[in-house]
């Protein structure tokens, strides 16, 4: 992606939907090539030889015919770059079985700063004359506020500016205190909303009313014709899934500083952010003044799970500094600020439908989405890796007036557990092993396969597990990674809750950069999935956010982490994939798999807290 600046070119660092490996090496390579290519020419020309015969080992030039070498350093008064540099292309970079530091472990420079608390984020920076800035934004999605006690506020102590929003009211003061005891203080009168009256545990209701019309929606493009392999099957599934929004729950709370020069036609801005499509986060639009008159300084990252790849609390702050030039000022958002008026992954409902054969094949596959904003709640529909050769997506808009974005592998999370959940509705019907009935889906994708074959080996599948547990498979893409995942879990019958024991999963990401890393992500994903399946939920009631910190937002603890999570990473040449999303999307669908298996009933509505599992339990 590369928009226009004027004249020029710009290029977008992103990191989100698990792109930055993916998308930079086949970059840094040919770069790599390219430096060598420098370093070799300037070798041959120092010492008039042909480029041919000299080649590079281990930080040196080297030309064999003399037995001459110059260390890298030691080229660089001499470096001359050549008019053109060579296009290089796949064929003509390093061979894999050369690679000395790619797929290796390389420890990370900074993660000791990270682990001892000396690593500085954006909420750690303080500037010189910095003054602190809040918004109240209300928990009514899209209402309009109006002051009621502007005096009575500005004459606060340290209150020095009132900045109206659409949508906020802002504050700016010397210090974060009396910045937040003014936003306390606060009388607005809010308008109502498209939100207003949303109830989103009611919702279902309509929802499967939606899903039930004959009139269909935006029709992904489909594969075969599933209207004909339902004519006349010889046995039919059909299953509706459910999921709450869930939210982001980055341990760094949103803030970012912002300085605006006197004259406003410059400004700086210090932010830890995934970037956004917008090369300098919204700031020169909101200025009115070109990119380059904009400098944004990265820190590092306290998390962001696709929240820091919006752009919102970085324009908010931009905007406050702009009444307040030229003194920096830092916008924070609080906990709960983030969680009554954030972005989250959308609330939607999946019906499935399956068609058989006489000879237990599936023939057809329908997934109707019920949800709003399709980008995000169709992610993971496609099947491409099972041999089903009917297969239709159907999804229908509803629009209640949340906000919504981008949540760690989007919709890949509720849609894989409603489609890896159908499947072993199949099996345990046909009383097929659900590892069986993969294996023969995957007959035609043997890369696919080779992740399910090795996640069964070193999970000991077809092994019996002892009394009281049982373990659960599913598998997906995501990002370009195959990914297979297997759990154990245990069931409290008097509680509800559900106990992960362990998890296995094997990844084909082709190449692999950075072993350790690849692994980190695989835990860090899997334990954000048991997260978000077994305790995450917000619910709206009249569009208002019910949940406003992390002792009504429940998230998983240290007392619920598996006592193993092991990764298999399969050995490939091809491109390195994704992998940061790769695991969390496993979690629900595996967890459900295994408590079928161990239970005989069925879990449809995420998250499975206790008093669903006691429920389904019950029925």
């Amino acid at each position: 992606m590369v928009p226009k600046d004027g004249n020029r070119a710009v290029k977008i660092m992103l990191s989100a939907g698990s792109r930055v490996t993916k998308s930079n090496y086949p970059v840094m390579r040919k770069a790599g090539a390219q430096a060598r290519h420098v370093l070799l020419h300037t070798a041959a020309k120092h010492w008039d030889a042909p480029i041919e015969a000299l080649h590079t080992e281990n930080g040196f030039v080297l030309y064999d015919k003399t037995d001459q070498k110059i260390s890298y350093g030691e080229l660089v008064p001499f470096l001359e770059v050549p008019e053109t540099l060579p296009d290089f292309q796949e064929d003509q970079l390093k061979d894999p079985k050369n690679f000395r530091l790619i797929g290796k472990d390389i420890p990370r420079y900074e993660i000791p700063e990270k682990v001892n608390g000396a690593a500085k984020f954006a909420i750690d920076l303080q500037l010189p004359d910095m003054l602190y800035g809040v918004l109240e934004r209300g928990n009514l999605h899209g209402a309009k506020p109006v002051l009621q006690n502007e005096s009575e506020i500005l004459a606060m102590e340290g209150i020095l500016k009132i900045v109206p929003f659409e949508y906020a009211i802002g504050i700016v003061a010397t210090t974060l205190e009396q910045a937040l005891a003014a936003k306390k203080q606060l009388k607005i009168d809010w308008s109502e909303a498209t939100s207003t009256g949303y109830n989103s545990q009611d919702i279902f209701d309509e929802y499967e009313k939606v899903a039930s019309q004959t009139k269909k929606g935006e029709v992904m493009p489909e594969i075969g014709n599933v209207q004909q392999a339902f004519r006349n099957p010889a046995k039919t599934y059909s299953a509706d899934f459910k999921n709450d929004y869930v939210y982001h729950a980055q341990m760094e709370p949103l803030n970012s500083i912002v300085k605006v020069a006197e004259d406003g036609k410059s400004a700086e801005v210090w932010v830890g952010t995934q970037q956004g499509g917008d090369t300098k986060l919204g700031v020169p639009d909101l200025l009115g003044i070109p990119a380059k008159d904009v400098n944004v300084h990265l820190q590092y990252l306290g998390g962001g799970f696709g929240r820091r790849s919006m752009t919102d609390f970085v324009v908010e702050c931009a905007a406050l500094a702009k009444e307040m030039a030229p003194k920096p000022v830092k916008l924070m958002w609080t906990r709960e600020d983030d969680m009554t008026y954030g972005a989250y992954r959308p609330l939607s409902l999946q019906r499935l439908t399956a068609s058989t054969d006489s000879k237990g094949n599936i023939t057809g596959l329908s997934h109707i989405v019920v949800a709003e904003n399709g980008n995000l709640a169709t992610s993971g529909v496609r099947n491409d890796y099972y041999d089903i050769p009917n297969q239709l997506v159907d999804w229908r808009e509803t629009t209640h007036g949340i906000r919504l974005k981008h949540w760690r592998a989007v919709g890949h999370g509720p849609n894989k557990f409603a489609i890896e959940c159908l499947l072993d509705d199949v099996a345990h019907d046909q009383k097929i092993d659900p590892v069986t009935l993969r294996r023969k889906l995957m007959s035609k994708s043997p890369r696919a396969l080779a992740t399910l074959e090795k996640a069964a080996e070193i999970s000991e599948w077809d092994s019996t597990s002892i009394d009281g547990k049982a373990k659960g498979v599913a598998f997906l893409e995501r990002s370009g990674t195959l990914s297979t995942g297997v759990c154990e879990i245990s069931v409290d019958r008097n509680t509800g809750k559900i106990n992960v024991h362990r998890f296995w999963s094997a990844i084909d990401a082709g190449v692999i950069v950075q072993p350790d890393n690849v692994k980190a992500q695989m835990e860090g994903g899997i334990i954000m999935g048991m997260s978000s399946v077994l305790k995450e939920q917000l619910t709206m009631v009249d569009g208002k956010v019910q949940q406003s910190n992390f002792d009504t937002y429940q998230l998983l603890r240290m007392e619920d982490i598996p006592d193993s999570i092991e990764t298999a990473m399969i050995e490939s040449n091809e491109p390195p994939q994704g992998v940061g999303e790769s695991g969390t999307p496993l979690v629900a669908c595996a967890i459900a798999n295994a408590f079928l298996s161990l239970t005989g009933k069925r879990l449809r509505h995420l998250p499975f807290t206790p008093e669903r599992v006691l429920e389904a339990l019950n029925s």
